[in-house]
């Protein structure tokens, strides 16, 4: 389960020392690999951990690569050509918790990077790496947001990029993928057939690097920094509760390893957290798992307007459960109707306009809420992984656009006094 690769150097990827299988616990070396040879189970990113303190983090850059020690990246990395993605805004929500009967809520809002999703965070990472290894392009299949932030970086680095997405995707996906100027193909079919093509082109092409294939190990690092961030802006606190959308699941389980490395370094007190999990019912394998109390994720044709989640065989779903399971948490999902709802609901309270992934976080936010699994009254972050401006669709139907007036006072008048 490797593939060609161009020759490689001797890695210098900071304080990463190996890859080990999530299933056995074999270690192999550092590479573009991501499956292990003995049991093909996943690879995962070992390190020797360094000693660090708030202080060394803090001296550093205002993008992810204040966390460069803790990331499988070259140590010259902030000063490389990159798009500088994190450090994006915490929002306190207090509007929201309102609504919804809750004490103290955050919203982690990732729409301020460069791309206008966290898909920026995880490219960084897997295009330092990828370079490392000698790669020439940076490829992906893509459900929209990976495109845009695989064809920016490479843009802002100057090499190639290949990016392939569902030719049903939104419309502002695709204008905001093309326009870097990138290779850029759709493909009649859904993500999990984008995905297939690309493995099979990974085995194709020994100098690209598909970020979420052949250097997905390392890619997937990258949501860590969401964990990073969250406890360093809460005052190097980690919530007591985080919902977090589920896709692939790497971001879930990515964020919860993020926030036990924080401890295992000691720059935050140990403590216990709950990590809940959100689906759209239309591609909901994993909240389903977690339903019927099943080990193995069973994979599902998608069918759901959240689009950047509609992965119906998520690599990370065992995964996903297991962190659910040893936390504590939950996992639900929520319909259409109530993903669009829950945008409206959080652009009508906190002044957010969230992507459909957003309206199902936070719609599943206000299911548990409803059903007495996630406690009103503990510290929660929520993810806002993307920009509603990349749905519009979603919402179209939702909102009301007002009818042109005519200059005047009294036409002003009237309109006003019928609201």
């Amino acid at each position: 389960m490797t593939v060609p690769t161009p020759p490689l150097r001797a890695l210098q990827l900071g304080n990463a020392t190996s890859l080990t299988c999530r299933e056995c616990g074999k270690a192999t070396s550092l590479g573009p690999f991501y499956a292990c040879e003995d049991c093909f189970g996943p690879l995962e990113v070992g390190y020797d951990l360094p000693r660090l303190t708030r202080a060394d983090i803090e001296a550093g850059p205002l993008n992810i690569w204040r966390y460069a020690p803790l990331l499988p990246v070259p140590a010259d990395i902030a000063s490389r050509p990159t798009t500088e993605p994190g450090f994006t805004k915490l929002v306190r929500a207090d509007g929201l918790a309102r609504e919804l009967g809750m004490r103290r809520l955050w919203v982690k809002d990732d729409t301020g990077n460069p791309t206008h999703s966290f898909k920026d965070r995880v490219v960084a990472v897997a295009l330092a790496a990828a370079q490392e290894m000698g790669f020439k392009v940076l490829a992906c299949p893509s459900t929209g947001n990976l495109a845009n932030a695989v064809a920016a970086a490479a843009a802002r680095a100057g090499i190639r990029s290949v990016v392939m997405v569902p030719a049903n995707l939104e419309l502002q996906k695709i204008l905001t993928t093309a326009v870097y100027g990138g290779t850029f193909i759709t493909v009649d079919g859904t993500y999990d057939d984008v995905n297939r093509l690309a493995a099979e082109l990974a085995g194709e092409h020994d100098d690209w690097a598909f970020v979420n294939v052949n250097v997905r190990p390392f890619y997937a690092e990258g949501s860590k920094t969401l964990g990073f961030e969250i406890a360093e802006q809460l005052g190097w606190r980690i919530p007591e509760q985080v919902v977090v959308p589920i896709a692939s699941g790497a971001q879930l389980v990515k964020i919860d390893k993020g926030f036990s490395e924080l401890a295992e370094l000691g720059l935050v007190e140990q403590s216990k957290w709950r990590v809940f999990g959100a689906q759209a019912t239309g591609c909901s394998p994993v909240s389903q798992a977690f339903a019927n109390g099943w080990d193995v994720v069973k994979p599902v044709r998608p069918d759901t307007i959240a689009k950047s989640l509609a992965i119906g065989n998520p690599a990370d779903g065992p995964y996903v459960l297991d962190v659910i399971r040893r936390t504590g948490g939950s996992i639900a999902d929520v319909s259409d109707e109530e993903v669009v709802a829950a945008i409206q609901l959080l652009a009508r309270t906190q002044g957010i306009f969230a992507e459909t992934a957003g309206g199902v976080t936070v719609g599943v936010l206000r299911k548990l809420l409803a059903s007495g699994q996630l406690d009103p009254d503990a510290e929660t972050v929520i993810i806002n992984s993307g920009d509603g401006l990349k749905t519009l669709d979603a919402v179209a139907a939702a909102v009301v656009v007002p009818r042109a007036i005519s200059p005047t006072l009294d036409a002003f008048q009237a309109v006003f006094g019928e609201r």
